[in-house]
């Protein structure tokens, strides 16, 4: 399964890293990756218009966009668009931080599941 990482390098930019979730085959009940250990989890919501400014994640946490696609730019400039369904892996904590932005005027859903 693929996830897009977003990691804050030692000169404090951030960047991406497409990286893979290995997946077991567990017999009928399908395919599944080892067990991640969470702290909590977030439904949120965001205005048509969303738009945030460079900013870090507030903590390390997977991001599931459930409706609605999402543009990310990184401190460096690469741009990247993320449409519902696609997981990312938010850990630039730290640094100069990413911009975030819906790609429609619509609301758009989404699951923050922070780490252990």
């Amino acid at each position: 399964m693929k996830v897009t990482r977003i990691y804050t390098d030692t000169n404090g930019d951030s960047r991406f890293e497409d990286i893979e979730i290995l997946l077991f085959d567990r017999g009928e009940i399908g395919r599944l990756s080892e067990n991640i250990g969470v702290k909590s989890l977030q439904f949120r919501t965001v205005p048509p218009d969303y738009d945030y400014d460079f900013h870090h994640a507030p903590q390390r946490q997977y991001i599931v966009l459930l409706d609605g696609g999402v543009e990310i730019e990184t401190s460096l400039g690469e741009v990247r668009q993320f449409q519902t369904g696609e997981v990312l892996l938010v850990e630039d904590t730290t640094g100069k931080g990413h911009r975030t932005k819906n790609l429609e005027k619509k609301e758009r859903t989404s699951i923050f599941i922070h780490l252990a």
